[in-house]
């Protein structure tokens, strides 16, 4: 399920195909791009193309979306604990948040196609107006979820291999205005996704009704400026990030190595950096495959055939699983981060249910009480 790639509002109008006229009609994106339909050897993997985005997307999507929406949530509340408060904790509240937003667009973006089903016009309308806007915000969440994880990598660098410097550069309100620079400044570089697409209300000549659909806006439609910021963004979004990881990553490992050799027991903060590494390397798994595919084969969505369109299926999915795997990672390998979350959640539970039993013994008593009352002044 291609939400934010290239053309990925074709998911729509397939969606949508079964109750309109659409097999007749050319997307309403890219009209200027050469599209496959009008290849018949693009059609050699429609059907693994259609495999692909029906498990993804209508399968995987919406249990990963509520798993990882719900997980995000229950990290934001435990890392906003006094008793949490550290500079690592800041960059992970905010990855979280960054990390909440994807979700909640992909979530939409479900919710939109799973509507098409039910109700096309409502489900057009809703397409209509929110996609232009949730493309833009969904970018600018990637881009701030990778340049949040490298401030997390560069802080564990210090950390590991340059303990000296450590009070200098890691503190907690260093963190939040590096947090807050990184939204800031992704946010305001994504804006021209923002201006990629317009909401047009045109008539369909073949049913006679009006119909929303979002095109391509002029400022897009000029190559030259899509060529030079789709390579400005996969530079920042991926490219960049991911030389720094890895370079980072490697002395990260390099330095915890060091430091086993000459301590029996690791001090408690090299088992959080152990965390910090499984991020990074899930992230660096994830974000790959989407990387390769956007610069080095330098494939879009829609404009490319049924084979390219099913592998980008997949590439989005394992973003979305990056965006909901960390607090899973937490819980196995932050022991802080665990009891934290069962003092909160499973604590509260359990008090609740004994409070509950506690009543009810109290009132089995009570009635047990009165029945021996009654039986005594009867006698």
């Amino acid at each position: 399920m291609s939400y934010m790639t290239n053309g990925s509002m074709e998911m729509f109008a397939n969606a949508a195909r079964n109750m309109s006229d659409l097999h007749d009609r050319t997307p309403p994106v890219y009209e200027s791009s050469k599209s496959c339909y009008q290849n018949e050897s693009c059609h050699q993997y429609e059907p693994f193309y259609l495999r692909a985005r029906f498990i993804t997307g209508l399968v995987f999507y919406p249990i990963i979306c509520v798993f990882g929406i719900t997980g995000n949530i229950m990290s934001i509340i435990v890392m906003s604990q006094r008793q949490m408060r550290s500079s690592t904790n800041t960059y992970l509240l905010a990855l979280a948040i960054s990390d909440l937003i994807k979700l909640l667009c992909d979530f939409l973006y479900f919710m939109v196609v799973l509507l098409f089903q039910i109700d096309t016009p409502t489900a057009n309308k809703a397409y209509g107006f929110l996609y232009p806007y949730a493309h833009y915000v969904f970018n600018a969440s990637l881009c701030i979820s990778a340049w949040l994880i490298v401030s997390v990598a560069v802080e564990r660098y210090v950390y590991i291999c340059h303990p000296t410097k450590v009070k200098f550069f890691c503190n907690i309100h260093k963190a939040r205005i590096v947090s807050t620079t990184v939204f800031v400044i992704m946010a305001m570089l994504a804006v021209p996704y923002a201006m990629r697409y317009r909401t047009e209300h045109r008539l369909n000549n073949v049913t006679g009704t009006y119909q929303y659909e979002v095109v391509v806006t002029e400022l897009w439609k000029n190559q030259i400026f899509t060529d030079i910021y789709t390579w400005f963004q996969n530079l920042m979004r991926s490219i960049i990030p991911l030389v720094i990881l890895i370079i980072l990553n490697t002395c990260i490992l390099n330095g915890l190595r060091r430091c086993r050799i000459f301590q029996r027991k690791p001090p408690k903060k090299h088992k959080i950096t152990s965390m910090l590494v499984v991020v990074i390397l899930v992230f660096l798994l994830c974000i790959t495959p989407d990387t390769i595919m956007s610069t080095v084969f330098g494939l879009g969505y829609l404009e490319e055939n049924f084979l390219a369109r099913g592998i980008r299926e997949i590439t989005d999915l394992l973003l979305l699983i990056n965006a909901a795997v960390n607090f899973v990672i937490y819980c196995i390998f932050n022991t802080i981060f665990w009891c934290q979350f069962k003092r909160l959640f499973c604590y509260t539970c359990c008090r609740r249910q004994r409070e509950d039993l506690d009543v009810r013994n109290m009132s089995m008593m009570d009635i047990g009480s009165a029945r021996y009352a009654q039986a005594s002044t009867a006698l």
